[in-house]
């Protein structure tokens, strides 16, 4: 939305109208580390071979003396590779919203021969 060519206002003008920093107009994202793309890697490979692993026993996994590596490393870089592992969520049991409960209309009779019900 800004031109740099349009002599007519400033960037600064620019940015003021837009209501945005003119920091923001400059900043050019860095991208991730050599590192970070070398864990993403390590990550990708223990992930393939394993789904049902979870965050914390991929970075018990991933993590040595010599490379120690946190659990909030692990969860941003899992959640930038869009991977989730593979296993029951929370609160799965819990019935939709729209779900009629029906009672149970035999509950006190008594079944004591074929086709009573």
């Amino acid at each position: 939305m800004i031109e740099p060519a349009y002599k007519q206002l400033s960037i600064s003008q620019h940015c003021d109208l837009l209501g945005i920093a003119r920091s923001s107009y400059y900043y050019q994202p860095l991208g991730e580390s050599t590192e970070n793309l070398a864990l993403m890697l390590q990550i990708d490979k223990l992930f393939t071979a394993r789904p049902e692993m979870g965050i914390r026993r991929l970075q018990k996994e991933l993590a040595t003396e010599a490379n120690p590596v946190n659990v909030k490393r692990v969860r941003r870089l899992t959640r930038l590779m869009g991977l989730e592992a593979v296993g029951p969520k929370p609160n799965l049991s819990k019935p939709q919203i729209g779900h009629t409960i029906y009672s149970y209309l035999l509950k006190g009779v008594n079944i004591k021969r074929v086709d009573k019900v």
